[in-house]
């Protein structure tokens, strides 16, 4: 029974690697539509989540940065930034960002890189800003990089991240749908002809009840497009999640403060900002 087992485990982990959605694609699209408003979204949703509204004299790393907004965001807010990814193409659309509006890489370095790699991070320095938003549920060992991450923050400063929701068999049913997507092209047509269909009508109805242009609506959700992040929700694998008290006490045990938190109650994601203090630690 224990060698099944490991071998499932091994199975499980070859699943991980071929089974992967691809995020740079999907961020390279969205670019196409990014514009000053949603870029001013992007930085009202960095000060509202943190709570700074000038980021001069900061450091800020952007573990996996995407499609690169929330590094420039952060950028233009006056931090010195760092950004990294795991997916090549990903570090192309922050390369891109940055070419197009800002060409000091003095000050934003761009790099390919894992949280998950131990030997890429021991080249990091720690950081007074370390934003993570939906990025460490899909590298297909998310504990490890929650304890990774707390590694690159320094002491008395901010740890922003975003966690997917545990809703239990729903969440066990959107990690089969999303494997499915990610099996092949066969799977990823039959997923979008199953749930855009039923998305789209659903926008097009709330647009109607609401008498507001809902695609239009949703940029001001951190400067997002309602469809790269359908896309995203349906193709997002590796997938995990966690509740939002499992999330506090592992960070709360390793000297964190939650200062703030953003609960989803659907599928989405929980926002926690933490501060790393050198002052507290319970001992019991």
């Amino acid at each position: 029974m224990y060698l099944i087992g490991d071998l499932m485990d091994v199975i499980d982990e070859e699943i991980k690697k071929v089974l992967r959605f691809g995020f740079g694609r999907n961020w390279k699209s969205y670019l196409e539509q990014l514009n000053s408003d949603r870029i001013e979204e992007a930085r009202k949703s960095l000060v509202g989540l943190l709570g700074i509204d000038d980021f001069s004299g900061r450091t800020f790393l952007d573990v996996g940065s995407g499609s690169g907004l929330f590094s420039l965001a952060a950028r233009q807010l006056g931090a010195t930034v760092r950004s990294f990814d795991f997916d090549p193409d990903s570090v192309k659309c922050t390369e891109l960002l940055r070419e197009q509006y800002f060409q000091d890489a003095e000050k934003w370095l761009i790099q390919q890189g894992s949280i998950l790699d131990e030997q890429y991070l021991k080249t990091l320095d720690t950081y007074d800003i370390v934003y993570s938003w939906g990025v460490l549920h899909h590298t297909g060992d998310m504990w490890r990089a929650l304890d990774n991450i707390s590694s690159l923050v320094k002491p008395d400063a901010i740890l922003c991240i975003a966690i997917y929701n545990d809703q239990g068999r729903k969440s066990n049913l959107w990690r089969f749908i999303k494997k499915i997507y990610c099996s092949g092209r066969m799977g990823k047509l039959g997923i979008l002809s199953m749930f855009l269909p039923y998305y789209i009508s659903r926008a097009i109805i709330a647009s109607v009840v609401k008498k507001k242009n809902v695609f239009k609506e949703y940029k001001k959700n951190r400067g997002m497009s309602v469809y790269h992040d359908w896309i995203d929700w349906l193709g997002g694998f590796p997938f995990e999640v966690a509740k939002a008290e499992d999330i506090f006490h592992f960070y709360f045990d390793k000297g964190y403060i939650l200062y703030n938190l953003f609960l989803n109650p659907g599928h989405g994601c929980n926002q926690y900002v933490f501060v790393k203090s050198s002052k507290f630690k319970l001992t019991l």
